[in-house]
């Protein structure tokens, strides 16, 4: 993307005014978007992304520029707007590179731009064909295919040249329900570090029936009543309710600042002993997965929490500058255009002991909620508030009727001191986390867990 002699002399340029770091990120990626409605293509996009930010530390002061340019002009160019930002002068540096290659454990089999938008699109045809198919009331569906390969090119002035290309691919299928003039959707959204291989993963059918087996569900649910009660939440993207009202939490970011509910906490217990999360990075041909992270550290499996007792935080280089500790494979950007900051790759709960069975008849009356979707989270206290997709209510140890309208509403530090029980069965679920530092694939996960007792807000 950019000569080794034009990286060189831009990192000298960028350290002229003082700084102690400098730190060259370039980007080009080419991404396509396919969407179909009631079985008919509607919108065929593509986009090219290419261009190059460029960062400099003196102490824990940072600033940083871009250029949508790849060019030696560009590059050059914005390497001393960036300088420009300090004042101050420094012995002229010739920063010496050595190219490292950390290899590459996400294999892709097809890649997806070598492929036939007819392929895409019959996959999504099938898909939407079984989703309509599946009950009268399924008014419409949705269905929409994503791919992305991201080339990166790192080079900073502690001698550091590193690549990664990134390639991934998601399909996202969307059910609506409708009956006397009320509409219930259902989705599914299935995502990998993998290319078109992909499809063999998932029959487009069953992705269909399974978005609109929601949405029917939902349609005929009734509404569940506001109160705190004990909740089974289930596994794959279940697990969002710790990424969100803890994972942002544990990020340096925040932590550095002190801006977080967990800010000097290591070594304390901060969650019931049955609860151990990781954030990992490495996990072969997960959507979240990075072989290195965009400051070009290598990415790593760090436990964040081990038994309840908080081990680790995700750090950036930055943060971990205010923090005195070192990165952890965390730096994430959306794209170049971004100033990279601590973020999560794929966080999840790991395995406990408790059968799922057990679970569930544990509960006189509660929650199952066995689809989460979105919500918010304010990092600093750690209150959050998530919507059920799909709930059910639990009587007497049973699943009973499904409901709606469900919410869950509380603080981070308090749910998972509350996650008393823990399952066994795994699953990871794909999602897209926006931040400072914009929009990242991220993976979310769990067992299925039960919260002893949590505010459910409804009707």
């Amino acid at each position: 993307m950019i000569s080794k002699e034009v990286l060189k002399e831009a990192l000298g340029r960028a350290l002229a005014t003082g700084a102690d770091y400098a730190e060259v990120f370039a980007e080009h990626t080419r991404s396509k978007n396919i969407n179909i409605i009631s079985g008919k293509t509607d919108k065929i996009g593509d986009a090219v992304i290419s261009g190059v930010g460029i960062r400099i530390f003196k102490g824990t002061r940072c600033v940083s520029g871009s250029a949508s340019s790849l060019s030696a002009e560009a590059v050059l160019s914005c390497a001393s707007r960036v300088a420009d930002a300090l004042t101050g002068s420094a012995l002229i540096q010739n920063v010496v590179l050595r190219e490292r290659i950390f290899g590459d454990i996400h294999p892709i089999q097809i890649v997806p731009a070598d492929a036939a938008n007819a392929d895409k699109i019959d996959y999504l045809r099938q898909a939407c064909l079984a989703a309509k198919d599946y009950h009268d009331e399924i008014v419409q569906v949705n269905g929409n295919y994503i791919e992305a390969d991201h080339e990166i090119l790192i080079a900073t002035s502690e001698g550091l040249l590193a690549r990664d290309r990134q390639i991934r691919t998601r399909v996202s299928i969307s059910s609506i329900a409708s009956m006397d003039g009320e509409n219930q959707t259902g989705s599914v959204t299935p995502g990998a570090r993998k290319g078109l291989e992909l499809f063999e993963d998932f029959d487009p059918r069953e992705l269909g029936r399974k978005a609109s087996a929601q949405a029917v569900t939902m349609l005929h649910a009734g509404y569940i009543k506001a109160g705190t009660m004990p909740v089974a939440i289930e596994n794959g993207f279940g697990g969002v309710i710790f990424h969100e009202a803890c994972g942002h939490s544990l990020e340096a970011s925040c932590v550095a600042l002190g801006q977080s509910q967990f800010a000097g906490k290591l070594g304390e217990k901060i969650a019931n002993e049955k609860v151990t999360a990781i954030d990992d990075g490495t996990i072969p041909n997960s959507w979240g997965s990075v072989n290195i992270d965009d400051e070009g550290t290598p990415a790593r499996r760090n436990v964040l929490i081990e038994n309840g007792v908080l081990k680790s935080y995700m750090i950036d280089k930055l943060n971990g500058r205010r923090m005195g500790m070192e990165s952890t494979g965390n730096c994430r950007r959306q794209s170049y255009q971004f100033e990279p900051t601590s973020r999560m790759t794929n966080t999840y709960i790991a395995a406990g002991e408790d059968r799922d069975e057990d679970i569930i008849a544990s509960i006189e009356y509660g929650l199952y909620a066995k689809s989460m979707g979105g919500g918010s989270v304010n990092p600093v206290t750690g209150q959050f508030n998530f919507a059920v997709n799909e709930g059910y209510l639990i009587k007497n140890g049973k699943v009973c009727e499904p409901v709606r309208g469900a919410s869950l509403i509380g603080k981070g530090s308090d749910v998972i001191m509350n996650i008393d029980m823990v399952g066994k069965n795994v699953a990871r679920a794909q999602g897209m986390c926006g931040a400072s530092s914009g929009s990242i694939p991220t993976d979310v996960g769990q067992p299925l867990i039960r919260v002893s007792s949590i505010t459910v807000g409804g009707r």
